[in-house]
């Protein structure tokens, strides 16, 4: 910016004359002596985590571009609450600031750019005041300096390099750098051969987040590896790590008997854009040309677990098979097979005794995941309580095993302990494989299990709900015959009803309707089954309403033996005189 003519001078400077900006050693800088040709406006605060985690980030690349004798200059906005937060937080940042004391400017610089969010990097043209883009942070995140200046052309320009570098993608062009050719054990070992087949596994940049889910797979994809390798087979799998701190990545590639990219390595980033990274864990299939052969096989070893290996290498062929596998073993399912795991072949009473699984066998088991932290859990939970004992009183042979997704024996425990069932304790093992083999993604949750230790349903709350008691045994056969008796009773319902009337609270013909839940323009209330409709003006009556009956929405002939006071019957329709 070679003069204060230039547009940013001008978005910089105050009304009341300011024409300086400060560096954290108070040093004020005339905002004219400033020579950066663009210019980002970083909107940020200390009380803000993800600002907090995204500075280091900014401060890397701004030192990278500097150093590199770029025209680029940051200037931090801040929202931080007191003079003090705003001190500390801009000590650690290596460019410009708006003085925290100009609360004025702070607050029209946030108008002028529509902040909803931080942290927010604008990026300017300084000399025109042309914004080359508002996702600042999010072109960092993804290019770092390699999207200077943060122009659209640049950006479509790294767009077609990653294209091309898609359409002649390598094992070196995914792993390796200019300055780096080798991958690490978590012994630290460097290892410089890449010619395998590869999964590429990208993990979180906040373990914390999913780390239960991350630890879970990374076993069950461990005992595929070890499977693999025992049989021979040429492979390999890298670790993409987005850990923020070498601490945290030493924790999580400790167990791991594959290799990885260094930590801190850009790569990783790079990968997790290219790859349109969307989930963790995800596990990209690399084949030995360096194509791409699977974007993602996550799901087939969430699926399939240790068996997965069989599937090797996840050809359509080799995936029919292991879905035949997969078929032919739910079809040998039997209640042990699904709750006996090793010395685990019991579930707790109440009284804390261990039930034998074996006493389970040729009864219908409902496996009821749930937790006391769920409200809906804790909504359903009397609803069940009274459905389970008016079913255990005409049918011995069902029971109920909780599945606990608590956190805590103290919770666990006080949610038992309203339960008249069984349990598996908190903890199990025999948990997560019931969750992956019925794919619960959410609780509460019932799957029902038949007499031959065969799958019912994966949704018996559905029916439990809709038909109580009355839905036991939860089977296909049995559901049908209740939706038959519920639709007889619908129609019956209507017998005598006028198949059209005219109604003062609306100026159309109303039509009798079969209907779902609607909302009633007579009375407000929520209505089912039948209602009086106008399609054409999108009105809904009762038949209480519309027929303008007390009492019972039976309003059959069978029903009408005498008119009430005050009524008067006219052919098919009893009104009040």
């Amino acid at each position: 910016m070679a003069d204060a003519t230039h547009a940013a001078a001008t978005i910089l400077a105050s009304a009341d004359g300011r024409d300086f900006l400060l560096r954290n050693s108070a040093d004020k800088v005339k905002i004219s002596s400033i020579k950066a040709s663009t210019v980002a406006l970083y909107f940020s605060a200390s009380w803000c985590p993800p600002c907090r985690r995204f500075t280091p980030k900014l401060i890397e690349a701004y030192n990278e571009l500097v150093s590199q004798g770029k025209s680029f200059e940051v200037v931090f906005v801040s929202g931080d609450s007191d003079q003090d937060a705003f001190n500390a937080y801009f000590a650690k940042m290596p460019w410009l600031a708006v003085p925290f004391s100009d609360s004025e400017a702070l607050a029209k610089l946030n108008e002028r750019y529509k902040v909803m969010g931080i942290p927010h990097l604008v990026i300017l043209d300084a000399k025109s005041g042309e914004i080359y883009t508002e996702d600042g942070v999010e072109l960092v995140h993804e290019y770092g300096t390699e999207a200077y200046p943060f122009t659209t052309e640049r950006i479509n320009e790294l767009k077609e390099q990653e294209k091309a570098a898609k359409d002649n993608q390598t094992i070196h062009s995914l792993f390796g750098t200019p300055t780096r050719d080798y991958l690490i054990t978590n012994k630290g070992d460097k290892i410089q051969t890449f010619l395998a087949v590869f999964f590429l596994l990208m993990v979180p940049r906040c373990p914390s987040l999913t780390s239960k889910a991350i630890v879970q797979f990374t076993s069950v994809l461990a005992k595929i590896y070890e499977k693999l390798k025992a049989v021979g087979e040429k492979f390999e799998v890298v670790m993409v790590s987005l850990d923020g701190d070498e601490e945290s990545f030493n924790e999580s590639f400790a167990d791991m008997p594959w290799l990885a990219i260094p930590q801190g390595d850009k790569m990783c980033e790079k990968l997790a854009r290219y790859f349109e990274l969307s989930g963790l864990p995800m596990l990209v299939l690399i084949g030995p040309d360096g194509k791409t052969l699977n974007d993602d096989i996550a799901d087939i070893i969430d699926e399939h677990g240790p068996d997965a290996w069989e599937g090797f290498p996840f050809s359509a062929e080799k995936l029919e098979i292991l879905a035949e596998k997969a078929k032919a073993k739910a079809e040998s399912q039997t209640l042990e097979s699904l709750l006996v795991t090793g010395d685990l072949d019991f579930v707790l009473g109440k009284d804390g005794a261990k039930v034998p699984v074996s006493e389970l066998v040729g009864k219908t088991v409902l496996l009821y995941f749930s937790a006391k932290w769920c409200p809906p859990c804790r909504a359903f939970l009397p609803k069940l309580v009274n459905e389970y004992n008016k079913i255990k009183e005409k049918h011995n042979d069902f029971e109920i095993v909780f599945i606990s997704s608590d956190r805590e024996q103290s919770s666990y425990d006080e949610f038992f302990s309203g339960m008249p069932w069984l349990a598996l304790p908190l903890g199990d093992e025999r948990k997560q494989q019931l969750s992956k083999i019925f794919k619960i993604t959410g609780i509460p949750s019932l799957v029902a299990i038949g007499p031959d230790g065969k799958t019912v349903t994966k949704d018996a709350k559905t029916p439990l709900v809709a038909h109580g008691a009355d839905a036991f045994p939860f089977t296909e056969e049995k559901l049908q015959e209740l939706e038959k008796e519920k639709e007889k009773k619908i129609n019956d319902m209507a017998k005598g009803w006028p198949e059209k009337l005219k109604h003062d609270l609306h100026e159309h013909e109303l039509v009798l309707t079969r209907c779902t839940t609607y909302g009633c323009d007579g009375c407000d209330e929520m209505g089912d089954s039948w209602s009086y409709r106008c399609k054409e003006c999108d009105f809904d009556l009762h038949p209480k309403c519309a027929l303008e009956e007390k009492g019972d929405v039976e309003m059959g002939e069978e029903n009408a033996e005498a008119a009430p006071a005050g009524y008067v019957c006219e052919g098919d329709v009893c009104r009040k005189v």
